[in-house]
């Protein structure tokens, strides 16, 4: 799931080097195609989350990210160089809270070699290069169906039956903020789980047996396991940290945004997890 900055150098200058995908992306900054051409790693093309990596159904109950179509993922995959026989290596500056979303959808496609740097841009020591990357096509082939996911339905079912995580800021699941959605709150019987949990201070994921004490603290166990965030997006991290212990997720793409927008759901706040 993760490789470091140091071995992936070494793939880089080895027989067969992934394919790098930047990633930056993150609420309120715009700038991210910007930051990529002032800086990125050494021929990482830059991947647009709200157009690449999202869909767009006008449907506010779709919510804000939700799942691209089939076809226009493999296209732009294909316009990232991403080939069936090379691996992928995705990046960001934000802990991989956003390059997890490349991560999951490649996954989810099928496309099974596909890996995060961790620690992102920060934990990079090698040289920098500037301006666009136009790579060859890539020739993948992406079906998705390869990841489990929910709808609202079953998301629903699953705080209710088995163990559903809000990935979230703790004050969003309580209902104290709600930035950019139409309510504030979360799903009843969900479990708070805020996603940067998951990194330590420098910005890379927590040791495996620290994941798996806070995992086991919210209680997944041998229950079916379900995350949701706001749109889709740092959800997909918390699913990423889960695979790393080996514990297979399901990611609700929807999330909150897709959950708030629909009056017909119900909505709970405060810090304790009630019934559904």
């Amino acid at each position: 799931m993760l490789v470091d900055a140091d071995g992936l150098a070494e793939e880089l200058a080895g027989p067969r080097p992934p394919v790098l995908l930047d990633v930056r992306w993150a609420l309120g900054d715009p700038r991210g195609r910007e930051h990529h051409r002032e800086g990125h790693l050494p021929g990482a093309v830059y991947v647009d989350l709200d157009t690449e990596l999202a869909g767009h159904t006008g449907n506010p109950t779709d919510g804000r990210h939700p799942l691209p179509d089939l076809a226009d993922l493999q296209a732009a995959a294909r316009r990232w160089g991403v080939r069936a026989d090379r691996p992928v290596v995705a990046y960001d500056a934000s802990g991989g809270l956003a390059a997890a979303r490349a991560w999951w959808l490649l996954r989810w496609a099928g496309h099974t070699d596909v890996r995060l740097l961790d620690g992102g841009l920060a934990a990079w020591a090698g040289p920098l290069e500037t301006g666009d990357v136009h790579p060859e096509p890539g020739d993948v082939v992406l079906e998705g169906g390869h990841l489990p996911v929910l709808d609202a339905d079953e998301a629903a079912e699953l705080a209710r039956t088995g163990l559903l995580l809000d990935a979230r800021a703790a004050e969003r699941y309580r209902g104290e903020v709600e930035p950019v959605d139409p309510r504030a709150g979360h799903v009843p019987g969900a479990v708070s789980a805020p996603t940067g949990d998951n990194l330590g201070p420098d910005g890379r994921f927590r040791p495996t047996t620290e994941l798996r004490e806070r995992f086991a603290g919210l209680g997944v166990g041998e229950e079916t396991v379900g995350v949701y965030c706001g749109s889709g997006v740092t959800a997909a991290h918390q699913v990423a940290a889960l695979a790393a212990l080996g514990v297979r997720a399901a990611l609700f793409p929807g999330s909150w945004s897709a959950w708030s927008s629909d009056p017909d759901r119900p909505v709970a706040t405060g810090a304790e997890r009630g019934g559904a």
